[in-house]
């Protein structure tokens, strides 16, 4: 099954992910309250090729299994690709590699800001040296088949995650989030009060430093949550 590409997600939102990271965006899920997997967070298996790798878009999905990248090569070359995450279910086989870097070179090339697969990927150096945004569970030199058409652009699951075409996928060196679509302002919003909240308490550490460097009075270092727990 085929379907079309989700719209884009407006700009304004992706530059405010681009601002707060997976780390921040799951604690904002938390903050809100809301009752999503894991709050949006992918398995801890699926990490960047390379540290220092980071994405932000919007949702692409793609669901195969048994190591079979036809449906990736449909979704590579046939659909909108600017300001998509392609994100591949596939059923986490450690079998054969779904991809390698010719494919990673031609959703490069293609315009995708990166590829998440539930599963295992190849031609590491390749990928290190094209600098492209790709998070697997790891390393499989066994190359993949071909057969069958797959699903593009279905509700999926990868990494544990129900992912929506049009939800907001980021990644970096922490791993891989997916944000719902409906979600998405709520979820900023706390995201970014809790970057206020990390900016405020590196001051308070930086001046803790300075005064100890100094000889001067400490000033007091616990946040205030740890010391009302305290008390309690």
């Amino acid at each position: 099954m085929i379907e079309p590409c989700a719209p884009l997600l407006d700009q304004k939102v992706i530059e405010r992910a681009k601002k707060l990271g997976v780390a921040l965006l799951c604690d904002g899920v938390k903050k809100a309250g809301l009752d999503l997997v894991n709050c949006g967070c992918m398995e801890a298996s699926i990490m960047p090729v390379e540290r220092g790798m980071t994405m932000v878009g919007t949702a692409m999905t793609v669901e195969t299994a048994d190591g079979d990248n036809f449906p990736i090569h449909v979704a590579s070359y046939s659909a909108p690709s600017e300001g998509y995450v392609m994100v591949i279910d596939g059923k986490g086989y450690a079998g054969k590699a779904y991809f390698g870097d010719l494919i990673m070179g031609g959703c490069q090339a293609m315009g995708f800001e990166g590829m998440v697969v539930d599963g295992y990927t190849r031609d590491r150096d390749g990928n290190v040296e094209l600098g492209f945004p790709v998070y697997s569970k790891g390393f499989m030199p066994n190359g993949p088949v071909k057969k069958n058409e797959g699903n593009i652009n279905t509700e999926i699951v990868c990494g544990g995650v129900p992912v929506k075409p049009g939800d907001l996928v980021v990644g970096d060196s922490d791993g891989v989030c997916v944000i719902p679509r409906e979600h998405l302002d709520v979820v900023l919003d706390m995201a970014e009060e809790k970057l206020a909240y990390e900016d405020k308490r590196n001051e308070t550490i930086a001046k803790y430093r300075e005064a100890k460097r100094n000889g001067t009075e400490l000033p007091q270092l616990a946040p205030q949550w740890v010391l009302d727990m305290l008390m309690q």
